[in-house]
């Protein structure tokens, strides 16, 4: 049996995918990112590796596919591809009836529209503002001194929005703080937060061909408040994918090298 790898090392979280010649997932990893990208990577992969019982280090894949922010630094990677292309056919693989998603990672925002085979039509991204990222989540959670989990849901408790104003992360921050200390309801907060992001997310959901339906993926496709704030805004139904949406990348990298690895 062949085994092959998908290695995402993004800013915030590296993850790592391992599929057998028939694209089941046999091992995955999703670790915290450290400062060196090439430590996280190693890491991962040994993690991953360790639950293959055919497989005594990453050496032993028989095609390695890295992606993400530090694609360029995975030990032992056969090959580069983007995050874009990655997540795209992470989703095709998780569901191929997914035509357009929208990918929330720690740095940025991607709408990305799939072609039937699990290719980019198209795509979008927002690089230039952390607004609306996994960092950005980050910060809020921080100012409501939660952790991302329970800052998730508060948001579905509310019955009415607090709008946020800033449209930049340090300034978001510092009025979510104020309007904390002023006594607001922080469940109402929180929704105007979600709201905020999703209004963002609208560009590039159009961008992306979204018509009837999307799927989230990274990190913040787990935050169920924003979730339901894109469904609100966007008038889109969010599918569910049936994997962990924040391993897409890596999946979609790993299933990049078996259609790349299997007659190595």
């Amino acid at each position: 049996m062949k085994y092959f790898g998908g290695c995402d090392s993004g800013s915030t979280y590296t993850k790592c995918v391992i599929i057998d010649e028939n694209g089941r997932m046999v091992a995955n990893v999703t670790l915290k990112s450290r400062i060196n990208s090439v430590l996280s990577a190693k890491e991962s992969l040994e993690m991953a590796v360790s639950q293959v019982e055919d497989l005594k280090s990453a050496e032993d894949l028989a095609y390695l596919v890295g992606t993400g922010y530090g694609r360029n630094k995975v030990p032992f990677a056969d090959e580069n591809i983007s995050e874009i292309s990655c997540h795209a056919m992470g989703v095709h693989v998780a569901d191929p009836k997914v035509k357009a998603i929208i990918d929330i990672g720690g740095q940025d925002v991607k709408g990305i529209n799939v072609d039937s085979d699990g290719t980019v039509l198209n795509f979008a991204m927002n690089d230039k503002c952390s607004a609306g990222t996994g960092r950005f989540f980050e910060a809020m959670a921080r100012a409501f001194e939660m952790d991302l989990d329970e800052f998730s849901k508060l948001s579905l408790k509310a019955k009415n929005i607090i709008p946020i104003t800033a449209q930049c992360t340090v300034f978001a921050e510092s009025e979510v703080i104020s309007l904390v200390g002023e006594g607001k309801p922080m469940d109402e907060i929180a929704a105007g937060i979600e709201l905020s992001v999703a209004k963002r997310c609208f560009v590039m959901a159009k961008k992306a061909g979204a018509v009837d339906n999307v799927a989230l993926t990274g990190g913040c496709a787990k935050n169920d408040g924003l979730k339901a704030a894109i469904e609100k805004v966007l008038k889109l139904k969010v599918i569910d994918l049936p994997i962990d949406p924040q391993l897409m990348g890596a999946l979609g990298a790993a299933e990049f090298a078996r259609q790349k690895g299997m007659d190595k």
